[in-house]
């Protein structure tokens, strides 16, 4: 056996471990939803009745039943509402404490501490902020004079407000995740560039606007991913508020996954699990093709190292 030989074997022997981990917890999962999406059957197991595509017409044709239009609909809200309004908020910060301002690290803390708390303590706390009766937000409302516009039900409870108060918390909780990506991004960012357009007389949003956000490109695509497919999976927070159940105005692809599992549509829920997984691939290609670096004539820009 040639040296060469040997050392395709050993690259091939140390990455073998990573490769079996790879195929058994992404693409196992992702072949066995695509069959079974192709069956109808009740639960874990029992017997399967092939039914091709028929659970895929089902999911968008019997509204009745499935809605999933619906979900996915909110699901782009949301997804909508991470990139325009989260991420936006999260640049900022970004922007602010790259600066280096007094008590940086003290900030960066306080923004990012929501992120390690979990989805299902923040959801049990934003359900007592929202609670129409006794949450402090109806108490400030009383306190302004405005209570008589807290909808009955709540904001959570109400068809027309719902889809936003859930997604409040979500902000709460990732902005600082964002925020601390964007932020090891600016912090990268040569000074010499910023000290030579401020020498040029460049003001503090132009620096940030021609020199930083262009020099971490890169690191807001991948946050918009994120953002993304993240709203696209949305699960556990929205459960919290759900409760046991599943019929609500903020119902999400995710939610609907869970009820026809656990309610004997397999063949159902493995198609939702096919389709959040083309749209999160779809969505990760069409961003990529976003923000791909080009030329001034369109092509595709080389960079060299």
């Amino acid at each position: 056996m040639t040296k060469k030989k040997r050392k395709g074997i050993t690259i091939f022997l140390f990455l073998l471990p990573a490769l079996l981990l790879f195929f058994g917890i992404l693409v196992a999962p992702i072949i066995s939803s695509v069959y079974n999406s192709l069956y109808q059957y009740e639960g874990f197991s029992g017997d399967k009745t092939f039914v091709g595509i028929q659970n895929y017409v089902d999911l968008f044709e019997n509204k009745a039943v499935y809605d999933f239009g619906t979900a996915l609909k909110n699901a782009f809200i949301l997804a909508a509402l991470s990139v325009f309004i989260q991420l936006p908020l999260s640049l900022g910060l970004a922007l602010m404490l790259g600066k280096g301002i007094k008590g940086e690290r003290f900030y960066l803390s306080v923004y990012f501490m929501p992120v390690l708390i979990s989805a299902v303590v923040i959801g049990a706390l934003w359900s007592k902020i929202y609670n129409p009766t006794y949450g402090i937000l109806h108490y400030f409302m009383e306190k302004l004079g405005i209570a008589n516009l807290m909808p009955a039900t709540g904001f959570v409870g109400d068809p027309d407000t719902a889809l936003i108060a859930v997604f409040i918390p979500t902000i709460w909780q990732y902005v600082g995740y964002h925020m601390l990506l964007m932020y090891a991004g600016v912090k990268s960012v040569s000074p010499e560039l910023r000290e030579a357009a401020m020498l040029d007389g460049a003001t503090d949003g132009q620096v940030d606007r021609y020199i930083v956000i262009p020099s971490i490109k890169q690191i807001i695509k991948v946050s918009v991913i994120f953002a993304i497919t993240g709203s696209l999976k949305s699960y556990d927070l929205i459960k919290v508020f759900a409760g046991s159940n599943y019929n609500v105005p903020y119902n999400v692809p995710s939610l609907m996954l869970v009820r026809n599992v656990l309610g004997g549509h397999g063949g159902i829920g493995s198609a939702i699990a096919v389709m959040m997984i083309i749209l999160c691939f779809a969505f990760a290609i069409i961003i990529n093709q976003i923000f791909k670096e080009r030329d001034p004539y369109g092509g595709k820009k080389h960079i060299k190292e």
